[in-house]
C-alpha cells in the first residue's frame, strides 16, 4: 500500500481564551496523496489554521498538538524546528491568499525568485536569475524578461499571484497548501491560475490542499472535498458528488451559491444545528 504524501490524525490548535484554551481545529482526521484535495467552510471554521498548522506555522500563544502528523511517512511532531524549517519550501509549500502581502515590496519578482533558487539549490546569481525567467515562463506570464525587473507593485493581481506560485512551485515541492489563491481576482484571471495549477502540479505529480470558499470551484477543480465546519470535518466525498452531499450543513453551503437563471423570492439562510459542532 502507498503511504499518503500527509497524514494528519487528531489534528488540533488551540489559543488561551478568558474560560480558557480556546479549540479552532478540534481533533480532525485526514489523508493527502498525488491527488486535489478541496477544503472548504464558512470563514472562522479552521481551514486555513489546518493548512498553517501542517507547516508549523501557528504563532505563540497557539498551540497544536496532533495524535499523528507526518509527511511522507516522516513524523512532523519528532522533527526539530531547523528540521521543520529545511522542510517548509523544499518539499511542502504554500500560496498565501493575497500576493500584496506575501511578496517584499522593496525586492522586485526577479531577485524574490532568484533568492528562493539560490536558497534551495544554490544556484549563482545569473543561473538564479535565467531559472526565474524560465519560473515565471511556466505560469504563463508574459515577457517574463520584464517582469523580473518590476516590484509588486507594478504589476496586476493576477500576475503577482502567477508570480507567487511560481516563487513557491521554485524549490520543487512534493505537496503545495493553496489557501484561497485566487479569492481576489476576477473570474476569467481565476480559471487562468487554476488552469496553471492544474497544469504543473498534474506534470510533478505532486499532492494539492486548496482552501476555498468556492464550492462550484472546488467541485470542477478537486478531486476530494472536505467539508468544516467549527473545527472539524462534517462530511468527506469525492469532488464529482458535490452536489449530493448528504450532509445538512454542506447543503446549506450549496443552497446559498446562487444559481445564473435562478430566480429566488428568498435569500437562503444557512441553519445552524448545534449538534454538527458536537459530532
Amino acid at each position: 500500500m502507498t503511504t499518503p504524501l500527509l497524514e494528519v490524525s487528531g489534528l488540533r490548535v488551540a489559543f488561551p481564551g478568558q474560560d480558557g484554551p480556546r479549540e479552532v481545529v478540534r481533533g480532525i482526521s485526514f489523508t493527502v496523496g498525488r491527488e486535489k484535495v478541496g477544503i472548504v467552510g464558512e470563514s472562522g471554521s479552521g481551514k486555513s489554521m489546518t493548512a498553517r498548522a501542517i507547516l508549523d506555522l501557528i504563532p505563540p500563544p497557539g498551540r497544536v498538538s496532533a495524535d499523528r502528523l507526518a509527511f511522507a511517512g516522516e513524523d512532523l511532531t519528532r522533527l526539530r524546528p531547523k528540521e521543520r524549517a529545511r522542510l517548509r519550501g523544499r518539499r511542502i509549500a504554500m500560496v498565501l491568499q493575497d500576493p500584496r502581502h506575501a511578496l517584499n515590496p522593496v525586492m522586485t519578482v526577479g531577485a524574490q525568485l532568484a533568492e528562493t533558487f539560490q536558497v534551495h539549490h544554490r544556484l549563482g546569481r545569473g543561473e538564479a536569475r535565467r531559472c526565474s525567467i524560465e519560473a515565471l515562463d511556466a505560469v504563463h506570464i508574459r515577457d517574463p524578461e520584464r517582469v523580473v525587473r518590476l516590484y509588486p507593485h507594478e504589476i496586476s493581481g493576477g500576475m503577482g499571484q502567477r508570480a507567487m506560485i511560481a516563487m513557491m512551485l521554485a524549490p520543487g515541492p512534493e505537496l503545495l497548501l493553496a489557501d484561497e489563491p485566487t479569492s481576489a481576482l476576477d473570474a476569467t484571471v481565476e480559471a487562468g491560475i487554476l488552469e496553471t495549477l492544474d497544469e504543473l502540479v498534474t506534470a510533478r505529480g505532486m499532492g494539492l490542499v486548496l482552501v476555498s470558499h468556492d464550492l462550484d470551484l472546488v467541485a470542477a477543480f478537486c478531486d476530494r472535498v472536505l467539508v468544516f465546519y467549527a473545527g472539524r470535518i462534517v462530511e468527506e466525498l469525492p469532488a464529482r458528488d458535490l452536489a449530493q452531499a448528504r450532509h445538512p450543513y454542506t447543503q446549506g453551503l450549496l443552497a446559498c451559491v446562487p444559481r445564473l437563471g435562478e430566480r429566488r423570492r428568498e435569500l437562503p439562510v444557512l441553519r445552524r444545528d448545534p449538534s454538527w459542532a458536537a459530532s
